[in-house]
């Protein structure tokens, strides 16, 4: 797991390692970066499903709900099947679009 801080935001990104190895390095290094947005890069990843997503549900749900934001980038990926409180983008440039995107909505009170 390779973690990069630019000012608010980190990104994590996967390295060579199984998605549940990643989901439990991430839950272990969390408190070093739970006042951050993360972006989650998953593009390493090739056989990645909707349902494999599923497992980052709870912690996405407990971020955001500190008002801060919860972006995961893969492309290999249905965006039809995604559950809708997941935010999943297919580039690490859309994720920070929509940080910055969800940083103007929570500054306009939407």
């Amino acid at each position: 797991m390779i973690i990069d801080r630019q000012e608010n935001i980190t990104v994590i990104t996967q390295e060579n390692v199984s998605l549940g190895k990643f989901i439990e390095k991430l839950k272990e290094s969390y408190p070093n970066v739970q006042k951050d947005h993360l972006i989650l890069n998953l593009l390493s990843l090739s056989n990645l499903s909707a349902n494999d997503l599923m497992e980052f549900l709870e912690i996405s749900r407990d971020h955001r709900g500190t008002k801060k934001s919860f972006v995961i980038v893969a492309n290999n990926i249905n965006f039809n099947d995604i559950h809708d409180d997941l935010v999943v983008t297919p580039s690490l440039k859309e994720a920070y679009d929509v940080i910055e995107m969800e940083e103007i909505e929570r500054d306009l009170d939407f």
